[in-house]
C-alpha cells in the first residue's frame, strides 16, 4: 500500500485515528527514539509515502513556547560522549547532528528522558521544546530521503510538575492539530 502522507504519532491518547481524514494513514511509535526509527522505518516499507508528519506533545522550555508549534529543527539532546564529541553529536557518525524540517521556527532537542528541570545546555542551544521521538523520526526520513514535518502541542513546562501536567493535557492538541492538517492534506 502506498500512501502520499504519512503522520506518525508516539500514542494514540494523543492523536485518534478515528479523528483522522479518510486516506491518512497514521503510525503509532510508542515513546523514545529506538521505538520511533523502528516504527518510522516499518511504516515507510510498508507505505511508502512521499511525506512525513510528526505529531506529538512536547515540554517547553522557551517562555514563548505555547499551544501547537510547528518544528523546524530537531537535535539530539542526550548524545552526551565528551570527550569524543561535544554533547548532542554522535561520535564517529557521518550522519548530520541536527534535521531541518519543511517550514516551521521552534528548535526541538530530543531525548530518551523526561525533562523535569532546568538545563543550561538546552538553553544556549535555543531548544524551545523537548519531546522524546522527533530525532530519530527525522533521521531516518533523511536516510530515506522523504521530507517531514513535525508539529509539537506543548503540555508542560518541563519542570517538576511536568508528568502531572502531562497526563492531564495529552489529549488536548489533537483539535488544534487536526485543524492544521486540514490547511495541509
Amino acid at each position: 500500500m502506498k500512501t502520499e502522507l504519512l503522520i506518525i504519532t508516539a500514542l494514540e491518547s494523543e492523536l485518534k485515528h478515528e479523528a483522522l481524514p479518510a486516506g491518512i494513514q497514521i503510525a503509532y511509535s510508542g515513546i523514545g527514539k529506538i521505538n520511533a526509527a523502528v516504527t518510522t522505518l516499518k511504516a515507510i516499507q510498508e507505505l511508502q509515502p512521499k511525506m512525513i508528519l510528526n505529531f506529538g506533545t512536547a515540554g517547553k522550555v522557551s517562555p514563548r513556547a505555547n499551544g501547537l508549534l510547528q518544528i523546524s529543527r530537531v537535535i539530539q539532546r542526550d548524545m552526551q560522549t565528551e570527550p569524543l564529541a561535544p554533547r548532542g553529536k554522535t561520535p564517529f557518525c557521518p550522519r548530520p547532528h541536527e534535521y531541518l524540517a519543511i517550514g516551521g521556527e521552534y528548535i526541538c532537542g530530543t531525548g530518551d528522558s523526561f525533562v523535569t528541570a532546568h538545563d543550561a545546555w538546552l538553553h544556549e542551544q535555543q531548544v524551545d521544546v523537548v519531546d522524546m521521538e522527533l530525532f530519530a523520526i527525522a533521521t531516518v526520513a533523511y536516510q530515506m530521503g522523504i521530507p517531514w514535518q513535525a508539529f509539537k502541542y506543548i503540555t508542560d513546562d518541563a519542570n517538576e510538575h511536568s508528568g502531572n501536567d502531562w497526563q492531564e493535557r495529552v489529549h488536548h492538541g489533537q483539535d488544534l492539530f487536526l485543524k492544521k492538517l486540514s490547511e495541509i492534506a
